[in-house]
This record gives C-alpha cells, structure tokens and sequence, in this order.
C-alpha cells in the first residue's frame, strides 16, 4: 500500500519476510483441514486461525513502516532541522513518522507473538504477569521446561539482535512514557551548549536498527510457527499442551 502512494513498485516478499509469510501461510492450511474435518469443538483452531492472520497483516504493517522511513531518510540531507527548506523538513517529519510507528509495531509484533504462544501451549503466564510480553513468555517456557528447542532458537535469535533491539527498546519506551524520541538528543544537545544547531540524530543508523529489528520479527515467527507445524500430528486441541520437549 505504502509502496503504490510512494509512487514505487508493489512488494515481492523475498528473504526472510518470504519465509515468514510462507511458514504462517502452511499453518493456515493445517487449521483449515482441521476445521473442515470438524476437529475443532472448542475452537482452539479457529482462534489460532484469526491470530495468525492478524500477525501477517501486522509483519506487512512493519515492513511497509519500516521501507517509508527508510525512503523518507534517504530524502534528508542537511545536517540541522533549522537549515532544512520546507520540502525537506516535511520528509523529515515524514522519516520520524514512520520511524516511531516502525519500533512500536516491532515490539506490538513480538507481543502478539507472545499471546499466541502462550495461549496455544497453555503456558498461563498471566499468572506470573497480568500484562506480560513476549519476553516473559520466553521466561515462562524456561520455567516450566516446555517446548526447549523452540524456546532455544527464540532466545538465540533474541541474543544475536539484542544490541539493535536494546536501542529500539529504550526509544519505544521513551516515546511512550517520557518524550517524543525525536527530542531527546536535541534535549542532550541543549545541555551541552546554549547555542549553535541542534545537529539531526544519524538517521541511516536509525533506520539500519529498524531494519534489524524486522528481521528479528521475521525470524522469530518463521521459528515459532516451524514449530507449530513440525509438531501438527502431537498439537490437537486435547493434547497440545502435552507435546513436552526435553530440556
């Protein structure tokens, strides 16, 4: 969508994203089939169906906000806000834009990874944390000893993005509770000088961590989601929560 008013051609799904797509795409074949053979009394399939079509709408969401502040980024050349022309200004208020939506759907992604998972293994980590995260559900395999192999790839994957996914971390949170992630710097820069330009934040490392953290996403579901399928035969609504794995 992003693309066409971008004037620029449409997506074709490649790498990671491709493979993320394609590993949810197969579990909604095996919970179509299911469905159909009338396997589904308490429509715990039904329920993983509609959560899996919402994370590949929302993983098209983040791709799209992430290649707009990269596109928008690329437009911004001029050192300081304040030797901007309009024109430029407005792409940079376009980059900032789609930047903060881009880290924010990032971890909403992982959350709503996070839901599915604990609610499809039964992993109940609402009583350990009423609003928890992806994070804490990770936590709660661990604790629980469920499921080792996925919790292991889930968590390498977590570890080799952890510098990216630290910063994006820190400004989600800023930006939420504190003050726009844009002024921050300028904030710090204030403090060293009353005078002189406010110079911009380095935006092509800013939109280089955002595109990281896409690959994050994109990996984790194309790791959760493998799981799922590899382990269909073992994962009917009666006996999912049994397919234990060996720490």
């Amino acid at each position: 969508m992003l693309r066409t008013l971008l004037g620029e051609p449409a997506r074709v799904n490649t790498g990671e994203l491709k493979e993320a797509m394609d590993t949810m795409a197969k579990t909604l074949q095996l919970l179509g089939a299911a469905i159909d053979r009338g396997n589904d009394p308490s429509h715990d399939y039904r329920k993983l169906d509609i959560w899996t079509r919402g994370l590949m709408t929302s993983l098209d969401e983040l791709e799209q906000s992430t290649f707009a502040a990269s596109f928008f980024a690329a437009k911004v050349h001029s050192s300081s806000t304040e030797d901007m022309e309009p024109d430029e200004k407005a792409d940079y208020a376009r980059y900032v834009y789609f930047y903060k939506d881009g880290f924010i759907r990032m971890f909403a992604i992982l959350d709503k990874l996070g839901n599915l998972l604990d609610d499809w293994y039964e992993l109940h980590t609402s009583k350990v944390k009423v609003h928890f995260s992806y994070f804490t559900v990770l936590r709660q395999f661990e604790y629980l000893k469920q499921h080792m192999p996925l919790v292991q790839q889930l968590n390498d994957l977590k570890d080799q993005y952890s510098d990216s996914m630290n910063r994006l971390r820190k400004r989600r949170n800023t930006e939420i509770h504190h003050m726009n992630v844009e002024m921050v710097d300028d904030l710090w820069q204030k403090h060293q000088t009353l005078h002189g330009k406010v110079e911009l934040e380095d935006l092509r490392s800013f939109t280089q961590d955002l595109e990281l953290g896409l690959e994050l996403v994109s990996k984790s579901v194309t790791a959760a989601f493998h799981y799922i399928n590899n382990n269909w035969q073992k994962s009917t609504p009666k006996s999912k929560n049994s397919v234990k794995s060996s720490s």
